[in-house]
């Protein structure tokens, strides 16, 4: 994809060149896997399981992980136009070179993508239709509980935790790779022995919808499992995106697991039991991921976030670097009751993101059903602990087309809603209460799963009352996810292999990112079920509890007897208490006063009894005090730093680059001075932005330091922090002033391909004896055009004969270089030839670059 760059929207986006990527010598590889994200880059990069298996198995010396995400439309274009195959970022290998190809299935609207991707890659859709020498095709995610209607597409899949599965899948496939001879089916049978491996092809569909085993002793999976969290991998150097990723945030993984028993939750049955990681452990995490990361926000990551059992802990002994640098903290949706006073204070003082609430039910009667396990009070209190604690924004999550759901339930969403607004103390400002609901959808493993799904009209019609309901006041806004598209996910969420056909003929009819709002489509998917006789709402119906379903020969550890029980208590709305402070429920997962666990089948990770219930802090941890507060907007140095934009970072945007510089600062350890305000920025300004894909030996920022530093120090300690094609060169110190000005004229090279040079130059004689040239461009506003001879102050031919050298003079008005290149010589190709920025000079007085400057570090 590197050599399509000059063409893409988002160039970075495809060069695996990010601060923190592992790129690995290919000689010293035995076993290369392309983890591929079936959506785009700004959402694969923020999927922690994702960053979890790229450190899991770049740590281990031979193996290498790599990334590749669905291409954007333009990118896929480019790549069939020039008959080249979807590759990986950090080496450009091709996805059907590597030896495996692990595709994360995070939700059922992803399915078309991943056909998709391994279409662009020049890789047969089903696994039947694999030779032996091509990569195997892999799943793994939370879909992987029940992906059978994609199962024929996957060589294997992984079920439960992927730190220890996928690099015994990676040794094996490379074992048998050195071994020679090795057919598809043995290297299959071999992997079965791994725990979690899942293969389709070795399961059939019975008559009634029941999955046959085809071979014996291989009759059930049963999920993978990292007993103790500490020991398995995490990242803290982890790939720094370029451009920004919809969580561009430093996500750290404090627990895994949830037996809060919410009925309708998938993740928190797949998941158990719950496993934390000491505070020892995310200490360290926390401090090296933040200095080695540069990130600006910090985020606590888990199911349940605020029922880990030492969050005040952690706060504390995170503060102190949060306060000190400005850095904010957030937490995931958030159970009310499980923050105290003393955690708001502590992110109170500090950068303050916004705060979710999830009751999912607005009734008590439903709250019960669903086993939420709180009550108004306690929902109510919390916002109001909130609202304290100075926030003024609540976004509150609801479901609706829950079980036994009624009109008064619906109706509770706003009611509930205008009970969170009065909690707000007299004359709060900005106040605003944000109610997202989401349609219901029965979800495989959990006690609902037999359970029907309201229709899409239901779902549309409960939509619109809530609308009309919400309207009436301009301090509570409504959100929902569309009606559609949950209509789809309800269809494959419970679904079999019946339907993989439907998922290949919708890719034909175009159906792509079906989990993007802007792009999703439902008409060719109820075409192709047109076509095949189908009626979809049939998928939506309850099920018989005594029926065999799509999933059974896959095991999570809950067994089917413990769902069926709380079905039971959910219809009589009855609750089941959290098992780790209360009673066992018997789920069967932990070997538990004489229970024995399924997942023993797991291997020797057995989970032994009490594991999963921590001790919980029982006293507050007051917020350890605040130090002297620091004047963060004190300038103690001045300086403009120049620097060489090269190479991959070319096509970086003046955005990205802004984003980069405040990342690496934090990374050398270096004190920006902050502007004063509600949100304090860094104290950095950047020369003239250059346009994407102009290198340049003459950049320069300025900096205002908070803390004292030799101007000598800085590139030393910057430089490492750099991702390629970035280097610091000199350092100038300036006047304590603010402004700093301008340079009014620029000098760029041009250096054109051989083919081009006669011609070019030609261009360039005539273009020097006009007296004027006209330079147009199509702008946001309409076209706009400018005449460019008058900012042209010298052009001049350079050795070896195809090199010009432009000087621009602009005081006065500016021309994009690489629009005036393009003008001027219109048969150059873009990324066939090279345009840098070479020198900058300033006003009388002012300095210049190079001269003079080049060897002041």
């Amino acid at each position: 994809m590197r050599e399509f760059a000059p063409w893409l929207q988002k160039p970075t986006q495809y060069l695996g060149a990010e601060w923190g990527r592992t790129a690995k010598d290919a000689a010293s590889v035995r076993a290369r896997v392309a983890l591929a994200f079936p959506d785009l880059y700004e959402v694969g990069m923020s999927y922690v399981g994702g960053r979890i298996l790229y450190e899991t198995v770049n740590r281990v010396a031979g193996l290498a992980a790599e990334r590749v995400f669905t291409p954007a439309d333009e990118a896929a274009a480019l790549l069939r136009d020039q008959g080249a195959p979807l590759c990986t970022l950090e080496s450009d290998t091709p996805l059907a070179a590597c030896d495996v190809v692990a595709f994360h299935l995070t939700h059922e609207l992803c399915y078309t993508n991943v056909l998709y991707m391994l279409d662009l890659a020049g890789i047969p859709f089903r696994a039947a239709d694999r030779g032996d020498d091509g990569p195997l095709v892999i799943a793994g995610g939370g879909c992987a509980f029940n992906a059978e209607p994609v199962a024929p597409f996957f060589d294997l899949m992984v079920i439960g935790d992927g730190e220890e599965a996928l690099p015994a899948i990676l040794d094996a496939v490379a074992t048998a790779r050195e071994e020679g001879g090795v057919s598809r089916r043995d290297l299959l049978l071999r992997l079965t022995g791994i725990p979690g491996v899942y293969v389709p092809s070795f399961f059939d569909i019975g008559p009634d919808g029941a999955p046959v085993p085809l071979v014996p002793g291989y009759e059930r999976v049963t999920k993978a499992i990292v007993a103790d969290l500490d020991t398995a991998p995490f990242p803290t150097c982890q790939v720094v995106p370029f451009a920004q990723a919809v969580h561009d945030r430093l996500a750290v993984e404090i627990a895994r697991g949830c037996t809060r028993g919410c009925r309708f939750c998938h993740a928190g049955m797949i998941y158990r039991p719950v496993r934390e990681r000491s505070l020892p452990e995310l200490e360290k995490l926390v401090a090296e991921g933040l200095s080695r990361t540069g990130y600006e926000e910090l985020s606590f990551l888990s199911l349940s976030t605020g029922d880990f059992s030492a969050l005040e802990s952690l706060f504390a002994h995170s503060i102190d670097r949060c306060r000190r640098d400005q850095i904010a903290v957030s937490l995931p949706s958030l159970r009310a009751g499980t923050l105290s006073d003393s955690i708001l204070d502590m992110m109170a003082g500090i950068r303050r993101t916004g705060a979710t609430v999830a009751p999912e039910a607005a009734t008590q009667r439903l709250r019960d059903v669903i086993n939420k396990g709180i009550t108004e009070e306690d929902i109510l209190a919390h916002v109001a602990k909130l609202f304290r604690h100075g926030w003024q924004q609540v976004k509150l999550y609801f479901m609706i087309g829950l079980p036994t759901e009624t009109e008064e339930d619906v109706r509770g969403i706003y009611e509930l809603a205008k009970k969170v607004l009065a909690q707000a103390p007299p004359g709060t400002k900005r106040l605003q209460v944000t109610a997202a609901i989401s349609p219901f959808v029965p979800k495989p493993h959990t006690p609902f799963q037999w359970e029907a799904q309201i229709s899409l009209e239901q779902t549309r019609a409960r939509v619109g009352y809530l609308r009309d309901l919400f309207a009436t006041d301009r301090r509570l806004t409504l959100r929902w996810h569309e009606p559609e598209m949950s209509f789809l996910e309800g269809v494959f969420s419970r679904a079999g292999r019946e339907l993989a056909p439907l998922v290949e003929a919708a890719y034909h009819q175009g159906a792509l990112f079906c989990s993007w709002v802007d792009r999703f489509d439902l008409a060719p998917w109820l075409r192709v079920f047109e076509e095949a006789g189908l009626d979809p709402a049939k998928w939506l119906d309850a099920r018989n509890p005594d029926a065999p379903l799509p999933w059974d020969h896959l095991s999570c550890g809950v067994t089917p007897g413990f769902l069926r029980r709380e079905r039971q208590k959910a219809l009589a709305g009855r609750i089941t208490t959290d098992c780790r402070y209360g009673e066992c429920s018997g789920c069967g997962v932990c070997d538990f006063e004489g229970r024995k666990s399924d997942l023993r089948a797991a291997g020797e990770a057995v989970i032994r009894p009490r594991c999963n219930r921590p001790e919980r802090e029982h006293e507050a941890v007051a917020a350890p005090p605040a130090p002297p507060r620091e004047d963060l907007t004190r300038k103690a140095v001045h300086v403009r730093l120049w620097f060489e934009k090269t190479g991959s970072a070319v096509y970086l945007s003046q955005l990205e680059l802004t984003r980069l510089f405040e990342r690496a600062l934090r990374r050398a350890g270096l004190k920006p001075s902050f502007s004063a305000g509600y949100h304090p920025l860094p104290q950095m300004s950047f020369g003239r932005a250059l346009p994407v894909g102009v290198a340049s030996t003459a950049e320069w920022m300025g900096l205002f330091l908070r803390e004292p530093v030799a101007p000598g120090d800085i590139p030393a300690r910057l430089n490492p922090n750099l991702p390629e094609g970035l280097a610091m060169v000199a350092v100038e110190e300036l006047p304590p002033g603010r402004k700093v000005p301008q340079p009014i004229e620029e000098t760029f090279e041009l250096v054109i391909p051989a083919a081009n040079a006669k011609d070019c130059l030609e261009c360039w004689g005539a273009f020097a004896a006009a007296d004027s040239f006209p330079v147009t461009w199509e702008s946001k506003k309409g076209p706009r055009s400018i005449d460019a001879r008058p900012l042209v102050t010298g052009v001049a031919l350079e050795e070896p004969g195809n090199t010009v050298r432009i000087t621009c003079l602009f005081a006065e008005a500016y021309v994009s270089p690489l629009r005036l290149v393009e003008a001027v010589c219109p048969g150059l190709v873009r990324g066939r030839y090279v345009l840098t920025k070479a020198s900058v000079a300033f006003e009388a007085g002012g300095a210049g670059f190079p001269a003079g400057l080049m060897n002041q570090n």
